[in-house]
């Protein structure tokens, strides 16, 4: 698989209605915002599971493309092929360790895309600092969280049944966003990229699964989500030809109906290509 020559930045927009993005466990689920503006967040954790879970779903089985770090994986014992592929056994503890570190990047689709730390006492691998680095996703327009009330027509047990006096009703509370538009923005880079065989294969399997994330992600309580465009700013060269900020810049999202937009049409999207002549603009949503 040929390494990637070409330094890369993306701009992902994608929007939820009637649902939450990325409940915050601190605070009962609540989407999470920022407390100061009230942009709502969604975390680079949230973003990479999705791509995982999507690469598990549509290459399951084929090699190198084993997903590391699984929902309920035990990752010491995921780590132990890598040390059993090791042949030589006098080998130095450093020695072994960036062997182990290597077999992990060519096997494992997640590891070499985002890296991973592996560095604990059992079945060391050491750490592998990835060349698909996101940012956190902050919505475009600050977003009102509802609460919503809702009703089961059941209970779980039998004494809750008796204390409700055959009223088996239980009531429960779940928060939505009405209607958020999303802007999250990476970096790729190809030194990194050649460190871990970072490819052109992974690559076109990465923005693969970013168009398609949600599409096998629907949940009750994720309500509605779509990637809705995909800008890519890939490079005339390994170590990039403009700051990624001002590529960025280029990318403009904005609503004539300000917090009232409801929906993605709402939106106006400008894109500004003059000037880029070493920085080829690719749209792939």
């Amino acid at each position: 698989m040929s390494v990637l020559q070409n330094r890369y930045e993306f701009v992902l927009l994608f929007d939820v209605e009637n649902g939450n993005p990325n409940g915050d466990p601190d605070a009962g689920n609540m989407p999470r915002m920022d407390p100061d503006s009230g942009y709502g967040l969604v975390t680079d954790v949230c973003l990479k599971r999705k791509v995982r879970n999507y690469v598990e779903l549509t290459r399951d089985g084929q090699e190198h493309y084993n997903i590391y770090v699984q929902e309920k994986a035990v990752l010491s014992s995921k780590r132990k092929p890598a040390y059993a592929s090791l042949d030589d056994t006098d080998k130095k503890e450093a020695e072994k360790i960036a062997l182990a570190r290597t077999w992990m990047c060519q096997n494992f689709f997640d590891v070499r895309t985002f890296g991973a730390v592996m560095s604990t006492k059992e079945n060391n691998c050491g750490q592998v600092r990835g060349p698909v680095q996101l940012a956190f996703a902050r919505s475009i327009d600050p977003i009102v969280a509802s609460e919503i009330s809702i009703t089961r027509m059941a209970v779980e047990t039998e004494r809750e049944a008796k204390e409700q006096d055959g009223d088996n009703r239980t009531m429960g509370r779940k928060f939505i966003v009405p209607y958020g538009l999303y802007r999250a923005e990476g970096f790729i880079s190809a030194p990194l990229a050649e460190k871990t065989g970072f490819s052109e294969a992974d690559l076109e399997i990465l923005w693969e699964s970013l168009i398609n994330m949600f599409e096998h992600d629907h949940s009750a309580a994720r309500g509605k989500m779509s990637s809705r465009k995909l800008f890519v700013f890939k490079h005339a060269n390994r170590l990039g030809n403009m700051p990624a900020q001002a590529l960025f810049d280029r990318i403009t999202v904005s609503s004539a109906k300000g917090d009232g937009a409801r929906s993605f049409a709402d939106y106006t999207i400008t894109v500004n290509r003059d000037g880029l002549k070493d920085v080829e603009l690719i749209e792939k949503l």
